[in-house]
């Protein structure tokens, strides 16, 4: 790696490290007055240089985040005395991957594929943060289109949605 490839990674490494949520590149280019077209090298330079290390670099689309190795997150969640995330249930579980191969998705939609009502499962996944509101079907009544979320992405240990296992053929 270059010398300025080298400098940048580090650069986006420490403002990464210093935000408390995810940001987005054009944001990243702008702190460091950089050109955008900069950012997504660095970022692939930054992601290479993490590998077999206790961080790692998390995407969903234009934003990016640095995290955990999903790896060593329990020896973070002792040090910092977290108790044991709550176990989802299978209907959450089910909703959950509706939501995530078929984002953005309707109450309604999960509910034509799982068959049963999706009230409380949606509930539950709002409340552990792992699903949000992304907007709204332009359709009759407007219902709420429902996405996954930075913390879905933390949770089962994925860099991006890319990384979903492929779904079984039919």
């Amino acid at each position: 790696m270059d010398a300025d490839l080298h400098a940048l990674a580090s650069a986006l490494e420490a403002v990464l490290f210093v935000a408390d949520a995810p940001v987005s590149q054009q944001r990243l280019a702008e702190a460091l007055d950089i050109p955008a077209t900069l950012i997504p090298g660095a970022l692939e330079a930054l992601e290479r240089g993490l590998v077999g290390r206790g961080l790692r670099l998390q995407r969903q689309g234009e934003l990016v985040q640095l995290v955990t190795a999903p790896e060593v997150a329990s020896a973070v969640e002792r040090f910092l005395g977290l108790a044991t995330p709550a176990r989802l249930s299978n209907a959450a579980l089910e909703t959950l991957a509706v939501i995530a191969y078929r984002q953005p998705v309707t109450r309604a939609q999960i509910e034509q594929v799982r068959g049963v009502n999706a009230d409380r499962a949606i509930a539950t996944l709002l409340a552990h943060g792992l699903i949000e509101e992304v907007g709204r079907l332009d359709a009759p009544g407007r219902p709420v289109l429902f996405g996954t979320t930075f913390e879905f992405l933390e949770h089962f240990g994925l860099r991006s949605l890319a990384e979903l296992p492929p779904l079984p053929d039919p």
